[in-house]
């Protein structure tokens, strides 16, 4: 995106999200206006420079080396410990940290989270069985960027019920993806995800959302995986966000656990999520921790 001020037309929808436009809204406010400015102040959103970008993406380049790695470490009898000593040998070695060690008091570099665990399972000595799904969510800081992943993947051979929730986990974060354009808004994301996964007999988790991402761990905007079509915040070239429904395959409700992190499904039920960092392009989006779907 070029860093620069933006010229709104007249009888343009006000960037503010108003629903007006722009001549009867922020017009009367000013003549021409910085979307950059805009974001920043009216929804605390930081539109990522083109510098910005480029260090992102490097961050998320090592994010997927060291995801490809774990997705070759992944069998029965591995302990989640040893895929967090990997995760954290492997960030250090190339010069990067682990945002999630000590993150609000997080203990581990890695979060594990495996079948009725929808996310922020504590890596330690739980052996990874057959037929188990298990999600591995990675944050490396490089540079002082960050980018955000996840993957969830099979141990073994897969049963029935996991080859579905993958299923609609990994389609669900396809079709939030989909609705990434300019001019789009957050409710376009939510809405193509929980009508998409909910069509399927899932549901969708509301406590946990995707957010903003890149300068820090978590920024503006939060991105709901539920919504109505037309609402919430548009999209503008230069978001960089994160799209991480987790689905679960009986009902959408959870409970956090005593360690006061790791967070499972009421009913037992299982739970699966992908995770991309995704930047809002003049066209479409660009993925910058890319992995097929």
């Amino acid at each position: 995106m070029k860093n620069k001020s933006v010229k709104i037309g007249r009888n343009d929808d006000c960037p503010c999200g108003s629903g007006k436009k722009y001549k009867n809204c922020c017009r009367n406010e000013k003549q021409e206006i910085s979307i950059r400015d805009e974001y920043k102040n009216r929804y605390g959103v930081i539109l990522k420079t083109p510098e910005q970008v480029a260090g992102i993406k490097r961050a998320g380049d090592l994010l997927m080396s060291i995801m490809n790695r774990v997705e070759k470490m992944i069998k029965p009898g591995l302990k989640t410990d040893d895929i967090n000593t990997f995760v954290h040998e492997e960030t250090i070695k190339a010069g990067g940290i682990c945002a999630p060690l000590n993150y609000r008091g997080f203990p581990k570099s890695v979060c594990v989270s495996i079948n009725e665990v929808i996310c922020h399972g504590i890596p330690g000595e739980r052996v990874l069985e057959d037929g188990d799904i298990v999600n591995v969510d990675l944050t490396p800081i490089l540079d002082g960027y960050y980018a955000d992943a996840s993957r969830t993947f099979f141990v073994g051979t897969p049963g029935a019920d996991a080859k579905k929730i993958v299923a609609v986990a990994a389609e669900s974060l396809k079709r939030g993806m989909e609705a990434l354009t300019p001019g789009a808004t957050l409710g376009d994301i939510g809405h193509a995800i929980q009508s998409y996964a909910e069509g399927c007999g899932c549901s969708v988790v509301r406590e946990f959302v995707g957010h903003g991402v890149g300068i820090d761990f978590h920024e503006q905007p939060q991105v709901l995986h539920f919504g109505k079509p037309g609402k919430g915040l548009p999209l503008v070239p230069g978001m960089v966000i994160t799209i991480e429904p987790m689905i679960n395959l009986g009902k959408k409700e959870l409970h956090v656990l005593e360690d006061q992190w790791t967070a499972v499904t009421n009913d037992g039920s299982l739970s699966a999520q992908f995770e991309q960092t995704l930047l809002v392009t003049q066209d479409g989006y660009e993925s910058l921790t890319p992995y097929e779907l």
